[in-house]
């Protein structure tokens, strides 16, 4: 999970939401609000950190609007996520699709509760966190840690590990390249995007920097 700075909402959605009446489901097309999204996310998922577009993603509303109906069509409260395994039995579901209506405590967009402090991974591509509230919403409500996605998360890495160990054949990376990817994945890459599942190669080579 990567934190997210909420930018400024789309002019079609604010003028909307001055319609007596205006609601969710009323709101079309959402295209603008799609870019929106994936422009302030750079194009990854608000909770697994694929890479998403706006043919494969979904808007979610972190507090549920079956419960916050005032809130369905506030910005704040909109991310976007991936599509998830929507169609799949729900043990194969994982991000929004997963959530469902559930409420959740930990939030990516939370200007006051920086999300990336919470998390952790593992060498094995597990995502957790030492909160136990949380650590139950990564696995039970968000199923972040199936398989395929501790899997795609490794894989990821791997392939950075190799291009590193190319550059060094003595597989002794030094300090200033660590700290040269780390900056580059701070930033988008060439297609204006994130690296897919970025937090975890952060949290890998930041380890690797201060236990080289």
């Amino acid at each position: 999970m990567k934190r997210i700075i909420k930018g400024y909402e789309p002019r079609c959605l604010l003028q909307y939401r001055q319609i007596n009446g205006a609601n969710y489901d009323g709101y079309s097309p959402k295209k603008s609000l799609k870019e929106a999204l994936l422009t302030e996310q750079v194009y990854i998922c608000c909770y697994c950190v694929r890479r998403i577009s706006e043919d494969n993603m979904e808007i979610e509303h972190w507090q549920p609007q079956s419960k916050y109906p005032e809130l369905q069509i506030n910005y704040k409260n909109l991310l976007a996520s991936c599509l998830g395994n929507r169609r799949s039995k729900k043990d194969n579901q994982h991000c929004n699709p997963r959530k469902g209506d559930a409420e959740i405590t930990i939030n990516p967009c939370d200007s006051t509760k920086n999300c990336e402090n919470y998390i952790k991974y593992s060498s094995t591509g597990k995502i957790f966190s030492d909160d136990e509230t949380i650590n139950h919403e990564l696995n039970e409500i968000l199923n972040l840690n199936l398989q395929t996605l501790k899997d795609n998360r490794q894989t990821k890495l791997f392939t950075l590990i190799n291009a590193l160990n190319k550059k060094f054949p003595n597989k002794t990376w030094s300090k200033e390249a660590i700290k040269k990817k780390l900056e580059e994945l701070s930033s988008k890459d060439a297609e204006g995007k994130y690296t897919e599942y970025v937090q975890y190669i952060v949290w890998y080579l930041s380890k690797r920097l201060n236990n080289p």
